[in-house]
């Protein structure tokens, strides 16, 4: 799994995941995502999934993990372009109550 870090403007930093989020793609992007709370300044994450097929526990707890550190240093972040599975996961545990959740229309 590979992160890549967008620089928007002064405002959004965009986070675009590609590969599946689970516990080896969590665990390799660990590092990535403690340098974006620690040392990037941007008051808005928003973490692009378009490039994410698959999403486990091991991925839910690296989003929730990033979301409330976030929180705590009183920054946004928001999920863009979530579909298929991960968006079925996000809904079936409601994360989008905590943490906007913009999915992707599919076209068949």
């Amino acid at each position: 799994m590979e992160l890549r870090k967008i620089e928007l403007n002064n405002t959004t930093l965009t986070l675009s995941i590609f590969g599946n989020l689970d516990a080896i793609g969590s665990r390799d992007v660990q590092t990535d995502i403690d340098d974006v709370i620690s040392n990037d300044k941007h008051p808005e994450i928003e973490i692009d999934f378009s490039q994410v097929e698959f999403l486990d526990s091991s991925g839910v707890g690296a989003i929730v993990y990033m979301f409330k550190r976030l929180t705590e240093r009183e920054r946004n972040m928001r999920l863009e372009n979530v579909k298929g599975q991960p968006l079925e996961i996000m809904n079936l545990l409601r994360i989008g109550h905590a943490i906007p959740v913009n999915s992707k229309s599919e076209s068949h």
